[in-house]
């Protein structure tokens, strides 16, 4: 019986209050275990100065209680077979003796921000800063590897203060190693700009501060990864340094990888969508305008390949040479070349319009070559003045091979090269003229030029029917030919300037006003021609017998808006309001082929904005907004454009703006008090005179223009996470909802197209320092979409399990597990596993050298499956993917 009550708990509770009888929310409480020197549980008073701790029978504790600005109690605590209840009183602390810490607390609230020490949640098999912030209760790590804090994207990380690639999350978590992991700072409501934290909302700033543990100043720290393995088809290498060097007046960072197992730090989407930091001045005067994405459009990712090679160096740096000034910058250069395969059926929507069901089965080869260089200063002369400038300059050389068969034109090798480079640049300029009147100026401006090039080889029986024949007599093709061997050559070149000029006059210490002159300026030229390869060599240069014969485009494009804002800002007890609107004068005129299409026009944009604020850490923040949206160059080019073979379009030059009102809900609570977090959003989003295309199908290939809709779109969605935490046990529940309604034109049909789709992911995890801890997941989804003639539901069920244990302090196993099947609604069902594993050994925490074996795809599963909807077509896909790959790997820790 003695045995078992040695692992009986009992609860302490209580109140902690000043010496004035007030509670005191956010004090600290913390038990250790005497014997043992370990931390064995701890508490944050709620707004009631109320504590609970759960605490074993019969054991004796050192208690601490802390509150800033006031004297701890210390003192010893024996627990029996009953409850306790204890309510402690705290006094001004008049001494200026160092009050002695007897152990961190694990989370601590300091006004805004939340300080997690890493070592308290930190159980030895952790490697990356990744794995330390996947511990902490309210950060999550998504599927696109963003860190989410109480339901919020983190936008930036800094190490130290310093940002850290200008903050960009994905490369610190996957690369800071975690024993140089001290402190987790969480910056609410983080301000770039310490004059404008008063008169700006930035309830939705998140940032991360990583405070590094003494001994990592001043002093080279991280990790070099070598590794060799083999697979069926090829050698396997590994190189992957990862250094780094901070100091108070400079710091350097320095990430290589050289690999052909997959392992990617840095994915190409990732470095298109690497900013720099940029955000459009005019992002909340109402207007968007869409300057178009021209890139090459992969056939799949470089996490779902045959093989990948990849080649990764960046570098980072920051430096202070006085204390009002700050230099820094990055340098990133990644190579890729990668091998896919997929396999599809695509079932088009209406039988009745005549489209065949087509299957496909494409291999594509893909070059990769990326280039990105950016400079930043900031100079801050005195608290009153702040000058920031930033230039960003990346270039790559991108290229994709394929070969295509299609069940309904056959043979196709297609050819797609871009060598698009950009420039950007930014301005900010900050002064505070007296407490009363703050000026901000905000200006960037960006030069971008892509030269897109395509290549189709088709083949062609000239004294037969093909499936292409109609779409090339439409193009103007010589059909007399054994091939269609068309070609293309576009070429986009975009220039924008987006400045603003805020004036905030503050009323009193609870409102102000915000009055914003600002204007964005584009202009884009756009030039493309279709052309034919003849058997001799030549090159011709056909006239299509569709859109009136034209099949090159020159057009240049140029927008302006100049706008005036008005915004109120005012704090009211719990609720914070802001309405405004803004006053916009449009402008647009495209030129094409001698012609001019001009639309001027005023419209004034409202919007709101109401925060409550229950609780320190609860809110519910409210926004509606009115939009503009404008198209870019290329759908308003009167001229054809190959998009590829089977998809071929036109502009319209009279397209106007589309609208929208979007309407967004908010609700987030952080309670440290009973370790329950719960956040949820929703969105409401409908378009007006939205602009949508009009297709028409040929067999399968589709040429599409384009208009402004009467019929409204709309958009429902809803995602909402809570966790809860027992113990050393983390409960989770994920759900999300989306509801979407398009109008769709095709062969000059409308017809509407719904889809709805709900998924939930319940979750389990554990975090206890000796014993191995399991992460459960299962995610079930359901996805409804109804096609008018069809309709479609796909089921997935996806439950996974990863494992980790530190054996004998030496030993590290971490695995991984998903087995994933997904139903097809017609009795039929696909299904797919992931089987990852990791072992590896050093001799202590502190040991220099870790040799790691690890195996990855170890079921050696061929191919993943995936079924999706749009509103044209129903379609299920089969990507192959690498084998199963064995490494041995030398990790040295500096």
């Amino acid at each position: 019986m003695a045995v078992c009550n040695s692992f009986a708990q009992v609860t302490l509770k209580g109140v902690v209050k000043d010496s004035l009888n007030n509670p005191l929310e956010l004090a600290n409480v913390v038990a250790m275990n005497k014997a043992t020197n370990s931390l064995e549980s701890y508490a944050i008073t709620n707004p009631r100065g109320e504590y609970t701790l759960k605490l074993k029978a019969n054991e004796t504790y050192n208690m601490q209680v802390s509150y800033i600005g006031l004297k701890n109690i210390q003192e010893t605590l024996s627990t029996e077979e009953t409850d306790i209840t204890r309510d402690y009183t705290l006094f001004a602390d008049n001494t200026l003796d160092e009050v002695e810490i007897v152990y961190e607390m694990p989370v601590s609230v300091r006004g805004d921000t939340l300080v997690y020490n890493a070592d308290s949640f930190n159980t030895g098999t952790e490697r990356k800063l990744g794995d330390v912030l996947e511990n902490l209760p309210g950060v999550e790590i998504n599927e696109d590897g963003q860190v989410e804090v109480e339901g919020k994207v983190v936008n930036k990380l800094m190490v130290n203060g310093k940002d850290f690639f200008d903050g960009d999350t994905k490369l610190a978590t996957e690369n800071i190693p975690s024993n140089a992991v001290d402190k987790v700072q969480v910056l609410r409501n983080y301000s770039e700009v310490g004059q404008l934290s008063g008169v700006r909302n930035n309830q939705d700033n998140v940032a991360l501060n990583i405070k590094l543990k003494e001994g990592k100043e001043n002093f080279w720290f991280g990790n070099v990864t070598a590794g060799a393995g083999a697979s069926p088809d090829d050698e396997l290498y590994l190189l992957q340094p990862k250094l780094f060097y901070y100091s108070p007046k400079y710091s350097i960072n320095f990430i290589g990888d050289l690999n052909n197992t997959g392992e990617v730090a840095l994915n190409r989407r990732d470095i298109r969508n690497l900013g720099g930091g940029f955000r459009a001045p005019s992002r909340s005067s109402g207007t968007n305008i869409n300057l178009g994405d021209n890139s090459l459009n992969f056939l799949t990712s470089q996490g779902n390949a045959l093989e990948i090679e990849n080649q990764l160096a960046t570098a980072n740096f920051s430096y202070s040479p006085k204390q009002n000034l700050d230099l820094s910058g990055f340098a990133i250069f990644n190579s890729s070349r990668v091998l896919s395969r997929e396999t599809s059926l695509v079932q088009y929507t209406d039988a009745s319009l005549g489209i065949p069901d087509e299957a496909t089965d494409q291999r594509s080869r893909e070059r990769s070559d990326q280039g990105l260089v950016k400079l930043s200063l900031s100079f801050q002369p005195n608290l009153s003045n702040q000058l920031d400038y930033d230039v960003l300059g990346r270039i790559s050389k991108d290229s994709q091979v394929q070969s295509l068969f299609s069940s309904v034109i056959g043979n196709t090798d297609q050819v797609d090269e871009v060598t698009p480079f950009s420039i950007n640049q930014n301005l900010n300029y900050y002064y505070t003229l007296n407490e009363k009147n703050i000026f901000a100026f905000e200006a960037t401006h960006l030069i971008k030029d892509e030269d897109p090039f395509y290549n189709a080889l088709l083949v062609n029986d000239p004294d037969g029917e093909d499936a292409f024949d109609t779409t090339a007599e439409a193009l103007g093709l010589n059909t007399t030919l054994q091939n269609y061997d068309l070609g293309q050559n576009r070429r986009i070149k975009s220039n924008q300037l987006d400045a603003k000029l805020d004036h905030y006059y503050v009323l009193n210490a609870r409102s102000n006003l915000n009055f914003t002159l600002g204007t964005i300026l584009s202009r884009q030229q756009f030039n493309s021609n279709i052309f034919q390869y003849l058997e001799n060599g030549s090159i011709f240069d056909p006239t299509p017998i569709i859109n009136n014969g034209l099949a090159i485009n020159d057009t240049e494009y140029n927008f302006s808006d100049v706008y005036l804002g008005a915004h109120y800002r005012a704090k009211f007890g719990k609720f914070t309001i802001t309405p405004g609107f803004s006053v916009h004068a449009y402008g647009n005129r495209n030129i094409q082929f001698g012609e001019e299409f001009e639309d001027n026009f005023f419209r004034v944009l409202p919007d709101f904005e109401t925060r409550i604020q229950f609780k320190k850490s609860e809110q519910l923040t409210f926004r509606y907004e009115m939009r503009n949206q404008f198209t870019d160059v290329t759908r308003l080019a009167q001229g054809l454009v190959l998009n590829n073979y089977n998809s071929i379009q036109f502009g319209e030059p009279d397209l106007q703006n589309a609208l929208s009102h979007n309407l967004s809900l908010f609700y987030s609570s952080f309670n440290l008090f009973n370790y329950t977090n719960v956040f949820a959003r929703a969105a409401y989003t409908s378009n007006i005179d939205q602009i949508r295309s009009l297709t028409n199908f040929e067999s399968v290939i589709r040429t599409s223009t384009f208009f402004n809709s009467n019929f409204a779109d709309e958009n429902v969605s809803v995602f909402g996470r809570i966790q809860k935490t027992f113990g050393k046990v983390r409960t989770s529940l994920n759900a999300s909802f989306n509801y979407s309604k398009i109008n769709q034109f095709i062969q000059g049909n409308q017809s509407l197209n719904e889809g709805f789709t709900q998924t939930y992911t319940p979750g389990i995890r554990t975090n206890f320092r000796v014993a191995p801890n399991i992460n459960v997941r299962y995610r079930y989804s359901v996805t409804d979409n109804n096609q008018g003639d069809r309709k479609t539901t796909f089921i997935t069920n996806a439950p996974s399990i990863e494992f980790d244990a530190y054996i004998w302090k030496k030993v590290t196993f971490r695995s991984n597990y998903t087995y994933t099947n997904q139903d097809l609604g017609n009795g039929e069902s696909q299904s797919f596993q992931n089987w990852d594993a990791t072992l590896s050994y050093r001799k202590n925490r502190d040991a220099k050298w870790e040799y790691e074996l690890q195996a990855t795809n170890i079921l050696n599963i061929d191919s993943q499956v995936r079924n999706s909807a749009n509103n044209i077509s129903v379609f299920s896909s089969e990507t192959f993917i690498q084998p199963r790959f064995v490494t041995f790997r030398f990790v040295y820790t500096l």
